[in-house]
């Protein structure tokens, strides 16, 4: 087998594909909370996505790409036995992982892939884990299964009620504060608005919340600087000095800003891609 061969691909629900993939000295060394950065092919992009699950008696990783924008589309157009150019990793710090006792994970959308492995740890570790996640409609749902067979309890949200609470994550979340579940810790990772709104909710509570800023990342090496935010009153680069946070200390305003800098961008690349398909 090739270094960085892709050995399963498959497709979890639109736009959104798994692959594992051959890469003994990422699978050996990897924790939880951490990236890696992949380029296609020699005139790629770099990509910095977290890894989802690995095998280190195997060898194998495990990534979850959302198709976003021209780079992202022709990664998950690759196929089971071709190879990906590079694989850099793992980077980034380690998710804090102890006994901590009752905790709480919250994933939308695709943020429920790099929710995983933390949710996995922490049961590990002696947690009782309670998960809460989210997604539009049902039929968009990643890693239910999986969520389910590492939590203590796994509440589903959808935005039209299609499966189980009707609303947001941060709503459900709210609802189980109230009831009086004593939480230690709460790890939330999507969306930046989603984010917000847990710590948001969290807030008035006093509950640890961490949150994982692995979107905003370009580079993933502290190069460019595109990840920068201000944490508790100081610069930070994600790729370096996260990508977990504590949540009450980060400007989501800020972050939310800067989340948007690279749209324009990113559509004029699509459409460009998309029309030179239709030529050929």
């Amino acid at each position: 087998m090739k270094l960085n061969e892709i050995l399963e691909k498959k497709i979890l629900a639109q736009s959104i594909v798994r692959f594992d993939i051959r890469n003994p000295d990422v699978a050996v060394h990897a924790r939880a909370g951490q990236f890696v950065v992949v380029r296609k092919d020699e005139h790629a992009e770099r990509i910095p996505l977290t890894l989802v699950d690995f095998d280190p008696s195997g060898g194998i990783i495990r990534l979850i790409i959302q198709e976003v924008g021209v780079s992202t589309k022709k990664l998950c157009a690759m196929n089971k036995g071709e190879a990906i150019r590079d694989i850099l990793g793992p980077l980034g710090r380690p998710s804090e992982i102890e006994k901590f006792g009752t905790t709480v994970c919250v994933g939308g959308g695709v943020g429920i892939a790099p929710l995983y492995p933390v949710a996995k740890a922490l049961k590990q570790a002696g947690n009782r884990v309670l998960s809460i996640i989210g997604a539009r409609t049902k039929d968009l749902f990643i890693l239910e299964q999986e969520m389910r067979a590492v939590s203590d309890e796994l509440h589903l949200c959808t935005d039209d009620g299609s499966a189980g609470f009707r609303g947001f994550v941060s709503g459900k979340l709210a609802e189980l504060i109230k009831s009086g579940i004593q939480m230690d810790r709460v790890w939330a990772i999507g969306p930046g608005v989603m984010m917000a709104a847990v710590v948001e909710t969290t807030r008035p509570h006093a509950i640890p919340t961490i949150v994982s800023l692995n979107t905003l990342m370009v580079d993933g090496t502290g190069m460019c600087g595109g990840c920068r935010i201000t944490a508790d009153g100081q610069t930070r680069f994600v790729c370096v000095d996260g990508p977990e946070f504590d949540g009450h200390q980060v400007k989501f305003d800020e972050l939310l800003k800067r989340s948007k800098m690279y749209v324009p961008q990113e559509k004029r690349a699509l459409r460009e891609h998309e029309c030179r398909l239709n030529i050929h």
